[in-house]
């Protein structure tokens, strides 16, 4: 809440929180874009705290890294990561809701020192998230600007191809699933991980990945964006890949299993 008037509503289909208003919005742009799709039942909202009322907020280890998501299955579904290194702490990816239980853990292990999130997909209460570790910045690609529905001073719409937020980590702009998909290369003493939301999509055999354009309605990605998205890892060395879903991991070999579902994806579309 911002007042006693207006609601920061939340889609009820994709999560995404929309700034301050008396009413609900007339529609959600995100829902209405060909990558997503507006429910079958009509465009819904939710408030942040009927969505606290029916649902938790839980953490869990999810391949030796802290995540965070929403019980019982909210919008999306996605579960965001707490990237701890040595030169401060960044929340990865983002979800509906916050709450006092997983500000005190972050905070016990050190504090947020930034956001970063793959795409608008997942946006979801990032403000929110910002303001409850004083304002921290959120780091977004310029070329996804359009798709934010709550805009806030915090956000930084970095222009690019590549922006380190810190001596451990790096936002790389992929593109393919939207224009301004990015992904997080993070090095570490037990093997650097690219933590890749669905821009790169883990695939249940969890030594594969693949590519999409719209997931729901099922458009694949062409062969230049995924050869694009090729290309900009290709500088950078990782032993796992951290997927959107959880235990949806490459763990070990990754740079390899990355290179073989690129060659895979590419015979399969031409």
């Amino acid at each position: 809440m911002t007042g006693a008037t207006t609601t920061c509503f939340l889609c009820l289909q994709c999560g995404v929180q929309f700034a301050p208003s008396e009413a609900p919005p007339e529609c959600c742009p995100v829902c209405e874009d060909e990558r997503q799709y507006v429910r079958w039942e009509g465009q819904a909202w939710i408030t942040p705290e009927v969505l606290a009322a029916g649902h938790r907020l839980v953490m869990k280890d999810d391949a030796g890294v802290l995540a965070f998501g929403i019980e019982p299955r909210f919008a999306i579904g996605q579960r965001a990561l707490l990237v701890e290194t040595p030169h401060g702490n960044v929340l990865w990816d983002c979800i509906s809701m916050v709450s006092d239980e997983a500000v005190a853990e972050i905070n016990r292990r050190g504090g947020l020192a930034a956001i970063a999130i793959s795409h608008c997909h997942f946006y979801s209460a990032m403000v929110e998230w910002s303001d409850a570790f004083g304002g921290v910045p959120i780091y977004l690609h310029a070329d996804d600007r359009k798709w934010i529905m709550r805009p806030h001073p915090a956000i930084i719409a970095w222009e690019g191809e590549t922006r380190a937020i810190n001596p451990s980590l790096t936002l790389i702009r992929c593109g393919g699933h939207f224009a301004g998909s990015q992904v997080l290369h993070w090095k570490r003493d037990d093997g650097n991980a690219m933590l890749t939301g669905d821009t790169v999509q883990v695939a249940p055999t969890r030594r594969h990945v693949s590519f999409m354009y719209s997931y729901p309605n099922q458009i694949p990605l062409n062969a230049a964006a995924v050869s694009r998205i090729a290309a900009a890892l290709e500088p950078f060395k990782f032993d796992h890949i951290y997927g959107a879903w959880w235990n949806q991991n490459v763990i070990g070999d990754a740079r390899t299993a990355f290179k073989a579902s690129v060659a895979r994806y590419l015979a399969a579309i031409a």
